[in-house]
């Protein structure tokens, strides 16, 4: 049995946040319901590429989950939200501040019919504040945390991530407040509303810099790929133009980097017993580091690595990840039933439970294909269907 069987979640969000959020429910069992608007659909189908005008990332971060076309602005397509919540365990909705209580199925109204739910809320910004009004996007929450800031080379611009970081961040976390306030639920009965920003999430992942501030006046800086915790960390250039990554997080693997790029010496200074101590020393090791990979193919370099019991990593692309047989063994990365390309590599589920483990049951659907099933349990006639259908409401 899948852990999350039984559970019923609407999801009424769009671009990444919230649809991860559910994409994770679904993953380990949830009945999960997909609401589109009738005519656009979720802009997530229109994000990343595309084949044969079939969306790729779509086929992923819907998955498991059955579709409903549904204008929830018109006062049936409310209706019809507020009766389909009535049944649910879970909502998800990422509309700005202020628009489901426009529509008539704000939290009042949807807790007053169905006291148990929890209704996920996720902003930009949150439900209250300054800027609890603005548009809110992965990539404002990206400047904003600090993350922009810390990150590129010194000498040069702050830098944004090439993928959804602040939404995805905010999406895990969100799948982790769901079942805490289920949690609740189950103890006490009572449903509640979580008010998540994509901003506070990935503002705890980039650390304790505002603490730092608070107590030192100290605010950090770029440094490229380089920590100010710990030297060597770099990304170094292997002889055969391939990238790896050395980590020396630990002071027994900072050990072990030197003795293996023979430089043993420097383990016995005062200065290289800290992480903190060694970063004062950063270009002395980083070029004994990069010396030693620039005059070796990158596989020699791995496996040299490897026999020391130091820390390395490839620099991987698409190419390599899909190819690379830790991740393929592990099962990282599955191989998926769809109706359009036959089959489809995707991530797989996210955590191995060994008694519940999750499930991809099914790939993101087309607009509205399950409309009319989910409406005829909820009550909905084949005429009311129709008259829906014909009111544009549904499709």
């Amino acid at each position: 049995m899948l852990p999350l069987q039984g559970l019923n979640v609407i999801d009424a969000s769009s671009i990444l946040a919230g649809p991860l959020c559910c994409q994770i429910l679904g993953d380990y069992g949830a009945d999960v319901i997909k609401i589109e608007h009738p005519k656009y659909g979720d802009s997530m189908r229109g994000h990343g590429e595309n084949k044969e005008g079939v969306p790729i990332w779509w086929k992923e971060i819907s998955r498991n989950k059955r579709t409903l076309a549904l204008n929830l602005g018109q006062p049936e397509g409310g209706e019809a939200f507020r009766r389909i919540a009535a049944t649910a365990d879970v909502v998800v909705e990422n509309f700005r501040p202020g628009t489901l209580e426009r529509w008539g199925i704000g939290p009042e109204v949807l807790l007053e019919a169905n006291p148990g739910l929890v209704l996920v809320r996720l902003t930009g910004f949150g439900q209250t504040g300054p800027y609890s009004s603005r548009a809110g996007f992965g990539t404002l929450a990206e400047a904003m945390s600090g993350f922009a800031h810390l990150t590129g080379p010194e000498d040069g611009p702050p830098t944004l991530p090439a993928f959804g970081l602040a939404d995805s961040i905010a999406g895990i976390a969100a799948s982790s407040a769901v079942l805490m306030a289920l949690r609740h639920r189950d103890a006490t009965g009572e449903g509640q509303v979580v008010d998540l920003s994509i901003l506070e999430p990935i503002m705890t992942a980039v650390g304790p810099g505002p603490t730092v501030y608070d107590q030192l006046g100290i605010i950090g800086q770029r440094h490229g790929n380089r920590s100010t915790n710990n030297a060597p960390r770099n990304t170094y250039l292997t002889k055969d133009d391939k990238w790896v990554a050395v980590s020396t997080s630990a002071q027994s693997i900072a050990e072990r980097v030197m003795r293996l790029v023979g430089h043993p010496e420097v383990i016995d200074e005062p200065w290289f017993k800290s992480g903190r101590t060694r970063v004062e020393y950063v270009d002395l090791l980083d070029e004994y580091v990069g010396s030693w990979i620039r005059q070796r193919e990158q596989t020699a370099v791995l496996e040299a690595f490897g026999e020391a019991g130091a820390a390395v990593a490839p620099i991987h692309d698409a190419k390599d990840i899909v190819e690379d047989e830790h991740i393929r063994e592990t099962e990282m990365l599955i191989e998926v039933p769809d109706k359009d390309f036959g089959k489809v590599l995707q991530h797989n589920v996210m955590w191995r439970l060994s008694k519940t483990p999750g499930t991809i049951r099914f790939t993101g659907r087309d607009l509205g294909q399950d409309t009319d099933k989910i409406l005829s349990e909820v009550g909905y006639s084949d005429a009311d269907i129709a008259r829906l259908r014909k009111g544009e409401v549904i499709k």
